[in-house]
């Protein structure tokens, strides 16, 4: 059988052929490139960013506009630098006002910042914001970090404690943990791959098995069903070789179980009636594929608990209220019969019915 991108080649579906270029972020990157060391680091970020609070909050339209933002860091050597940069909302369901307070954000940085700059070579970065609570942020914040831990296939994360000033003087200042996101490109960039384009629609028995057994595990693990691989969901394709299947990587984790956010509810189609309840969306693997994955992430245990125990920023009681979570899926994933039952039968169900969810295409 001829490989899947190479199959969309000839069908002149693949990059570099006569097909229409949607609009949008570019969405495939060549040549590699050296790691960004802002996101290669752990230490918390001290940022203050002021802004037009109003006129940005109150623009959550379907087409956002840019705002003009300063945002200041200090060195290494206690020196303040400021950069003149421009912020926009972002989002699909945390755009929505009467969902987030303070919705996340765009931070897009002129290309005189960004030699030398504390963020990198980057034109623009993703904002993860307080939304309704810094607990859900930091939550949020360390599902990122529990997927590291798993595979570095995985999207990058900085946290950061922003305080917010109104460039027109209302209101008190506000200090708030955040998050940024490492780029799509730099992510691919670190893998030397291409990111595969949303135009292009493959399902999830066309993905490399271990990666994608080690992806819809992890989203088992954390409580998360908000993600479609055909619908490109919360999921990214990167394509390392044309001859290879792609590999999937999984963000936005904020309707996880692990997150708990106030607003995440699941689909009625799936069954469940919150989202602390697990379910399973991946499809079943060979007896091989889930025996390595099961001795991977029992590998990983420890390092997945010390995520929790070693945050400064989290009560006892937020460590403890995230471990017995991860403990509730260790009893599945090491008692063979629970495991045949959610995981295995669960991903034969998924293959020969699979539910459609309005909002992921």
């Amino acid at each position: 059988m001829l490989p899947l991108l190479s199959v969309l080649i000839s069908l002149g579906l693949w990059l570099g052929r006569p097909v229409p270029v949607l609009a949008g972020p570019r969405e495939s990157v060549c040549v590699p490139a050296p790691d960004n060391p802002f996101f290669s680091r752990d230490e918390l970020v001290e940022l203050t960013l002021v802004l037009p609070r109003a006129r940005v909050l109150n623009d959550r339209g379907a087409t956002p506009g840019l705002h003009p933002a300063r945002l200041s860091y200090r060195d290494a050597a206690a020196a303040q630098h400021t950069l003149a940069v421009q912020v926009q909302v972002r989002g699909n369901r945390r755009k929505d006002p009467a969902v987030c307070d303070f919705p996340p954000l765009w931070v897009k940085f002129p290309p005189e910042s960004r030699p030398g700059s504390l963020f990198g070579p980057v034109e623009e970065l993703k904002l993860t914001t307080h939304c309704l609570s810094d607990k859900y942020t930091l939550r949020e914040y360390l599902v990122y970090k529990l997927y590291n831990v798993l595979t570095d296939l995985s999207y990058r994360v900085r946290l950061c404690r922003i305080t917010y000033h109104d460039s027109g003087g209302r209101g008190a200042a506000e200090a708030h943990y955040a998050f940024f996101l490492e780029p799509t490109e730099a992510l691919a960039q670190r893998h030397q791959a291409t990111v595969v384009p949303r135009r292009l629609v493959i399902g999830m028995e066309n993905l490399n098995p271990t990666a994608t057994a080690t992806m819809v595990v992890f989203q088992y693990l954390i409580g998360n069903t908000d993600w479609s691989v055909p619908y490109r969901h919360n999921i990214r394709l990167l394509s390392q070789n044309l001859q290879a299947p792609p590999l999937p990587v999984a963000f936005d984790f904020d309707y996880s179980g692990l997150v708990m956010a106030p607003y995440a509810v699941p689909p009625e189609q799936l069954g469940i009636t919150s989202v602390r309840q697990r379910l399973y969306r991946g499809f079943t693997f060979p007896p091989a594929t889930y025996a390595a994955v099961r001795h991977h992430f029992n590998a990983r245990r420890e390092a997945l608990n010390y995520v929790y125990r070693a945050c400064p920023y989290l009560s006892r009681q937020e460590q403890d209220f995230a471990i017995r979570y991860l403990n509730d899926f260790y009893d599945v994933l090491n008692d063979p019969k629970a495991f045949e039952r959610q995981i295995v039968r669960a991903g034969h169900r998924n293959e020969e019915k699979r539910i459609h969810i309005r909002g992921f295409d």
